[in-house]
């Protein structure tokens, strides 16, 4: 058993697409503030007396040369849909709205019908909830309501594919295709927002790049395939492309080339330290020399300032004596290329040393 109670009457309901009873709109099941906010519409009903009936004969008039099917005045001439409504309509009945009033006597404890009395014998809500003061003239005028700035608000967290600002890019990445999507499909779905120039399909990482012909046409197709693209029974992810330095960029920054981020795999070794200054580096001590000899011993490749005579080489340290037929010497400390490291034990002088002077004694 429902109990409703009729707001409006029939005229004012077709003037605004409404029910009589809950005054949501027909089509989408939402407050009016909401839809006209969706359909960017503005329909300013008169609130004066002399104005409101005025406007009322008007509207009469023009229901009567209708055939009924369609709203009038600005609804009528508004856009058929909007992504927006599609994503807020409510798609289920929502019963709730039939139930009764709660029962005033029985929140005071005076209601005396029990079980008879028609009205709902429930506690109201907080009374600093803002949808518990609800007022349905505002609703029936599109301002101040509620519900519909809750809506409202939920619309504007809802995600959305912003065109980039580069107006050079005109593709889009469409993920999730699986094995069984080709080509072919993306084409017949696509074609129909403009000119498509080239379609690379990535069978690896089950994606496709579309580029469009023109920029307006891959902004029409993104609009209208971001969210509610199902190719094969698959949802398909939409994004924008990106160029080429963007994703120079993005790779760097942990990115790969299709736009994935890439986890850090565990276990591996983090980025290695910086090199430490040119002024804090320690001298090369590949001979394992005291530190406190003299700069002389510790720089053997260091040359001498210009303009002074060449130092004597320490104790032990003289030009050595080859054979002619030898092997050449190797070259000083300071004329090696710098990517060759020259150890003790690969000097020709050294080799069989302690050997020739345990002979010798």
């Amino acid at each position: 058993m429902r109990f409703k109670k009729t707001e409006v009457c029939q005229t004012c309901s077709k003037m605004k697409n409404v029910c009589q009873t809950c005054l949501l709109d027909l089509e989408y099941g939402l407050p009016i503030q909401v839809r006209d906010a969706g359909l960017s519409i503005k329909d300013d009903v008169p609130k004066s007396d002399v104005n409101k009936e005025y406007y009322t004969q008007n509207m009469e008039r023009e229901i009567q040369n209708s055939d009924g099917t369609r709203p009038v005045g600005l609804l009528g001439k508004a856009p058929s849909s909007s992504d927006m409504l599609l994503k807020l309509a409510r798609t289920t009945p929502y019963y709730k709205r039939n139930r009764p009033h709660i029962c005033s006597f029985w929140v005071k404890g005076e209601c005396k019908r029990g079980e008879e009395c028609p009205y709902r014998h429930e506690k109201p809500t907080d009374p600093d909830d803002p949808l518990a003061d609800q007022n349905i003239k505002d609703r029936y005028y599109g301002i101040n309501d509620p519900v519909a700035d809750k809506l409202l608000k939920r619309a504007s967290t809802m995600p959305r594919l912003d065109p980039p600002e580069e107006k050079t890019i005109t593709t889009l990445y469409i993920g999730g295709l699986g094995d069984t999507i080709t080509d072919s499909e993306l084409r017949n779905h696509f074609y129909q927002f403009g000119e498509i120039r080239t379609i690379t399909l990535v069978q690896r990482q089950q994606c496709a790049f579309i580029q469009f012909a023109t920029r307006q046409a891959a902004e029409l197709a993104a609009e209208k395939s971001f969210n509610k693209l199902i190719i094969n029974g698959r949802r398909l992810t939409v994004k924008w492309g990106r160029s080429q330095a963007a994703k120079g960029k993005e790779s760097k920054d942990g990115y790969s080339e299709m736009g994935t981020r890439l986890e850090p795999v565990p276990g591996l070794p983090a980025a290695l330290p910086p090199p430490p200054a040119l002024e804090d580096e320690t001298p090369a001590n590949y001979f394992n020399l005291d530190p406190s000899s003299s700069p002389a011993v510790l720089n053997l490749g260091l040359p001498p300032p210009p303009g002074l005579p060449n130092p004597p080489p320490p104790p032990g340290f003289g030009p050595p004596m080859f054979h002619p037929m030898g092997p050449p010497p190797p070259p000083p400390v300071g004329l090696r290329p710098p990517g060759h490291i020259h150890y003790p034990s690969q000097d020709p002088q050294r080799m069989g040393a302690h050997a020739a002077t345990r002979h010798g004694d």
